[in-house]
């Protein structure tokens, strides 16, 4: 549905985007992920003809989308991170004005149905609420039936109600067989929504997959947290197969950089295989009469892949 190719934008000195380059298949949630300033709105924008990219090749349904815009914008629509309307306008007005912009355009009724907006549909948006404006921007997006929705920070500053709303409603664009590019810099948000995501710093793609596949390439190590009904031995641990740097309360002195996890007989183990450490573990503790009274797994997340990847490209760019 989309191909970018080597798509550079420069202000001034700075470089906002480096050579991107990435494909969105038809039908999916397709994220950029990245801190403010990564390039993430300069890439939607030179995408949408809205900016002038310095060099790059971009293809939206086959059409090269920098010698033929009119056609792309005809395919395409688009929620920014500020829809400016006028204070006094209404929903049904600002529709119905958006709708005469294109050949084939949906019913406004239609629409105000769509996205909740039927009993909002005659006060003035400045009326509105944060959630409904941001239903509104969605619903102007799709006036023209789009193929391709791009979404632009859509839930920023939503309270948690309207963003559950809003996730309800982009999946509900795939599922109708629209494809999405969303660029967000909360990292929950892109792992619950997205089908793949590019990461996003100083300009490049540092990073691009489905957000699982992401997570298990991490480096990360599984984290094991349990607690006990007394302390456990040193050497305990260093038998278990997999164990790295325990760091808690057992019954010798824990190593100079662990630090105690705040309540007693509970500790942090690190593992690269989860599985076979923890049948040890179990195995071993039963073994010495130590009762387990909680046991947590947390593998690596989005965040830990995220955090890692920026700061190993912002130690590059230091060397």
């Amino acid at each position: 549905m989309v191909s970018v190719r080597d798509l550079r934008k420069r202000y001034g000195p700075v470089e906002a985007v480096r050579g991107i380059s990435f494909e969105i298949q038809r039908g999916e949630i397709f994220g950029l992920l990245g801190p403010n300033g990564a390039g993430k709105t300069t890439t939607i924008e030179c995408i949408l003809g809205l900016r002038e990219p310095d060099a790059g090749t971009i293809e939206i349904a086959g059409l090269d989308a920098r010698h033929d815009p009119a056609a792309v914008r005809e395919r395409v629509g688009a929620a920014l991170q500020t829809t400016a309307l006028h204070d006094r306008i209404t929903p049904r007005e600002a529709l119905r004005l958006f709708s005469s912009f294109y050949r084939r355009p949906v019913d406004p009724e239609r629409l105000l149905e769509r996205f909740s907006l039927t009993g909002k549909a005659d006060e003035a948006v400045d009326g509105l609420s944060g959630g409904q404006k941001q239903r509104l921007a969605l619903a102007l997006a799709f006036v023209n039936a789009p193929e391709l929705v791009f979404l632009d920070e859509p839930t920023a500053g939503l309270d948690a109600r309207s963003r559950r709303e809003l996730h309800d409603e982009i999946r509900r664009m795939r599922d109708d067989g629209h494809t999405v590019l969303l660029t967000t810099h909360l990292l929950e948000e892109a792992e619950q929504l997205c089908d793949r995501i590019a990461i996003v710093d100083r300009g490049r793609i540092v990073a691009i997959g489905a957000p699982q596949e992401l997570v298990a390439g991490s480096a990360r190590r599984h984290r094991i947290v349990l607690r006990t009904d007394r302390p456990v031995p040193a050497d305990l641990l260093q038998a278990v197969a997999g164990v790295a740097a325990p760091t808690g309360e057992t019954d010798t002195p824990s190593p100079p950089a662990a630090a105690a996890a705040g309540r007693s007989n509970e500790l942090t183990l690190q593992t690269e295989s989860a599985g076979p450490t923890l049948l040890a573990l179990l195995s071993a503790l039963d073994a010495h009469g130590i009762a387990l009274e909680e046991l947590h797994v947390q593998r690596a997340t989005l965040e830990d892949v995220f955090i890692d990847l920026t700061d190993a490209t912002a130690a590059e760019r230091a060397s």
